[in-house]
């Protein structure tokens, strides 16, 4: 245990620090008193049990886990709005403290569960104390319409593993239109709930 202890030291340290740094986004978003896309960032370190059991279902070596393993170190970025999507890829596209190394558009090449999101597979430098380490993270962009999909589908998966019954096959596939029918709406009213945010905003400062 210890030595995994030591292997994953960096990947903690990295989605402390990843999850920091886009919360900070939202936070300048807010002293330019712009709308933000960012609603709120979660972080996680792949559990050792999940490691193992993706290693040896994808052939990885455990000395390969550092290369072959792109999502140790997770960090997901919940949106109001599908277009809030690619800002938040931009933002982090333009960014000197990452690289992205790959994309997977999910939102527009939904999978045929219904899962939408968008992944950016970033190279990400963590200091240690010998030296800098270069991590892989993969960053999570969706809406909290697609977020709220995501969570019930993954509890539902453990349950089945991923071998649904028809019926809940496709009721998840019926949930998962019915979330984008509801981006699709909030999208076409965005300026609405956004003038109505500030206004809340402003009301519950001078309080």
């Amino acid at each position: 245990m210890e030595q995994w202890e030591k292997f994953l030291a960096p990947y903690k340290q990295a989605v402390e620090e990843l999850k920091i740094k886009l919360k900070g986004m939202r936070q300048d978003y807010q002293l330019t008193r712009q709308s933000s896309p960012v609603e709120f960032v979660t972080a996680r370190v792949k559990p050792v049990q999940s490691i193992i059991e993706k290693a040896s279902a994808r052939n990885i070596p455990y000395d390969r886990l550092q290369e072959g393993m792109y999502d140790i170190a997770g960090v997901r970025i919940m949106c109001q709005f599908v277009d809030d999507i690619e800002l938040i890829c931009t933002q982090i596209r333009n960014r000197s403290d990452m690289k992205v190394v790959e994309e997977r558009d999910y939102v527009t090449n939904t999978k045929e569960s219904g899962y939408r999101s968008y992944h950016l597979i970033v190279e990400y430098p963590v200091e240690r104390i010998g030296g800098a380490v270069t991590i892989l993270a993969e960053i999570q962009i969706r809406t909290l319409a697609m977020n709220f999909w995501a969570t019930i589908e993954h509890t539902l998966n453990y349950k089945y593993s991923g071998e649904y019954p028809p019926e809940i096959k496709k009721r998840l596939q019926n949930a998962a239109e019915a979330a984008y029918l509801l981006d699709q709406e909030m999208s076409e009213i965005r300026e609405e709930i956004q003038d109505a945010q500030k206004y809340y905003t402003k009301k519950r400062n001078i309080r």
